[in-house]
């Protein structure tokens, strides 16, 4: 059966990685009806999702397909998988991936569920996928969008973008994640929306230290839309789509992390937003730490090196490096120069 416009259907996919987005992207992959094996770094939480249908530690309250494979082998996960899901924190990709490169089938598709730009290399991750595989850039997919990995556990609504200079590919991991609660759109334009998902995760740590030092909604109006003109003129300056930035990958996105208590980068920006530091707001969320900490530095670089005015994530940025507190940087950014929007 195609999975349309004479695209043959994926008839096997890995998902690397079972923290909350992978094990619920698998889940969608499963409800959708291609046969997926998720890859857990620990035995125990494989076994569980074989053995419960449940994985305790991130989902816990998610009933999960029992068709749904699971192992802590990635040998095992990745044997005749045509397409490799890669779900893991942006800055961990390398390491990992330098690590599967040998095991991986050949011709296979390579879909990145990660948003950042890699410190160091200031690489974005399809790129840090090309570099480490060697794979070209027409079998390399990204997902982006306003996914909240914890409604779609819940099974609630919600659309996505499957970006891949391929459109071929991009049509055959939309139809293999295609589901009554998913829908996903397809896009070439990979740069517009890898840079949507990874800048804002930055933008909601400022709506959150927004929230954190008492301001409402008029300010959090205003950061967002502050912030998307930031984002998409840095994207442009890299070759971006603009319009890209104005879809389910860039204003979607951004709208769904800025404002939802379940975004991990405004409940961290919150606790900065009440006084924490960076180490004690990590404490306060059980050890993890925001997507959009780990990339602020490296995005404010990228947008330096292309000379692209960034004062919200420049701003960011000199909060989590402890430079200044951030009621002095709020203070900062509204007393800025006036100009024409």
């Amino acid at each position: 059966m195609s999975a349309g416009n004479g695209v043959a259907p994926l008839r096997r996919v890995a998902v690397l990685g079972a923290g909350s987005w992978g094990t619920t992207f698998a889940k969608v992959l499963a409800d959708a009806g291609t046969p997926v094996t998720l890859w857990a770094r620990r035995a125990e939480v494989a076994d569980a999702v074989v053995r419960d249908h449940r994985n305790h530690e991130y989902l816990p309250d998610v009933a999960l397909p029992t068709d749904l494979v699971a192992t802590a082998d990635a040998d095992e996960a990745l044997e005749g998988a045509e397409a490799v899901v890669l779900a893991l924190p942006a800055q961990r990709l390398r390491e990992n991936l330098e690590n599967w490169r040998p095991h991986l089938p050949d011709g296979v598709t390579l879909v990145s569920l990660a948003k950042g730009v890699e410190r160091g290399t200031l690489l974005r991750m399809s790129e840090v996928i090309y570099e480490v595989t060697g794979a070209e850039a027409g079998r390399v997919a990204v997902v982006s969008g306003p996914n909240l990995a914890g409604e779609i556990a819940a099974e609630q609504p919600t659309a996505t973008v499957v970006a891949c200079p391929d459109h071929d590919r991009a049509v055959a991991v939309q139809h293999a994640c295609s589901t009554g609660y998913f829908k996903p759109y397809t896009n070439t334009d990979v740069i517009g929306c890898e840079l949507g998902g990874a800048c804002k995760n930055v933008i909601a740590l400022a709506c959150g230290t927004a929230a954190g030092l008492g301001y409402g909604d008029n300010t959090a109006a205003s950061l967002i839309t502050r912030g998307l003109a930031e984002i998409s003129r840095l994207a442009v300056a890299l070759g971006a789509e603009h319009l890209t930035l104005a879809g389910l990958a860039g204003m979607g996105d951004l709208v769904a992390t800025c404002s939802s208590p379940l975004s991990r980068n405004r409940r961290f920006g919150e606790a900065l937003g009440r006084g924490l530091t960076v180490a004690e707001a990590e404490e306060a969320n059980h050890g993890q730490v925001a997507e959009g900490v780990k990339s602020c530095d490296a995005i404010a670089e990228l947008a330096r090196r292309h000379d692209v005015d960034t004062p919200i994530v420049d701003a960011v940025r000199r909060v989590c490096a402890g430079e200044v507190s951030a009621k002095e940087v709020g203070e900062e950014l509204i007393n800025r120069e006036l100009k024409v929007e």
